[in-house]
């Protein structure tokens, strides 16, 4: 006689099989009474699982929409199959900047059999992410490995390569994967330095686990902190300017990706932003089509005069040949 757990997924699992049962179908199936279906079909429902039922003799069992989502029950080719595709989410970036696709294959690694994990690894290890030319590569073992240590509460230590590939190694403690849509950065305490910092994924060589566990009591916006980091990374040149917008307009014209912001009264906002040289910057600020103030420095202002006079000068010439 096998156990009413077992029983209770052998009948979830002939539920998902096709539409409908009868109620003599499904005890037949299991070897049981129909007394016994009636009574699983009950704890079936408590559990959450949405199951429909017509009266009459000729009446029958279907699975449908559940009240919360309940346990699933998956053979291998599905259940790798759903790990392949929470995979591939995760690794593009198709749901945004949430982590539910990560966090969603972290909870199904876990409790994969051996020989699905194994696969699994396998076409990891075989298949290749082709990132757009100026996104970077992260591997999806690495990912997975960050999003792990930010799940366990453990203090890890680092291996990385800054910008200019030195290779150091630190014990920061993992809090947070943050995806901006091109790229994954890990945030964690630097815990020599004790402060919040931000590296990005793709330059992360290696981490382990320390046994230290630690508990975290002052987090950062992580997504704030990222945008922050990203907005003042290390540019050849910067220009402030200022807009004629409150806070809300202004972020919602320069993200915070791009720009540094803080306001200058209710209806002003005051911006830094990095760029290559300071015909770049005049091209993105002409960019904006809005009125500014450059406030400094005087190449930049020079640079955006320059680039308005020339297309002043265009728009004339198109009007009167």
């Amino acid at each position: 006689m096998i156990s009413t757990s077992a029983r209770l997924l052998r009948l979830v699992s002939l539920l998902s099989a096709r539409p409908s049962w009868t109620c003599g179908e499904l005890a037949l199936r299991m070897a049981v009474t129909e007394r016994t279906v009636r009574r699983d079909v009950a704890r079936l429902r408590e559990l959450g699982y949405g199951i429909e039922s017509d009266p009459g003799p000729w009446g029958g069992y279907r699975l449908g929409g559940g009240t919360r989502i309940p346990p699933l029950i998956l053979d291998d080719e599905e259940a790798l199959a759903v790990a392949v595709g929470l995979r591939e989410a995760a690794l593009s970036g198709v749901l945004g900047s949430d982590q539910a696709a990560l966090s969603a294959l972290l909870k199904l690694r876990q409790v994969l059999p051996p020989r699905i994990a194994g696969r699994l690894d396998e076409m990891d290890a075989a298949f290749v992410h082709t990132p757009r030319p100026d996104e970077p590569q992260i591997a999806p073992g690495m990912l997975l490995e960050l999003a792990t240590a930010c799940r366990r509460g453990e203090r890890t230590s680092l291996s990385y390569r800054d910008r200019e590939g030195k290779a150091t190694v630190r014990d920061v403690d993992p809090y947070r994967l943050v995806h901006t849509g091109r790229r994954w950065y890990f945030v964690a305490r630097d815990v020599t330095r004790g402060e919040w910092r931000t590296f990005r994924a793709d330059r992360v060589v290696q981490i382990r686990p320390t046994g230290h566990a630690v508990e975290i009591v002052d987090s950062p916006d992580p997504a704030l902190l990222v945008s922050r980091s990203i907005a003042a990374g290390a540019y050849p040149l910067y220009v402030t300017i200022r807009l004629p917008l409150p806070m809300d307009q202004a972020l919602r014209l320069i993200p915070p990706t791009v720009g540094t912001h803080r306001p200058e009264g209710p209806d002003a906002t005051i911006v830094d932003i990095g760029g290559p040289d300071a015909d770049g910057l005049a091209k993105y600020l002409l960019s904006l089509g809005t009125p500014l103030r450059v406030l400094s420095p005087d190449n930049v202002r020079e640079a955006l005069l320059r680039r308005a006079r020339e297309l002043f000068e265009v728009n004339m010439n198109t009007q009167f040949p």
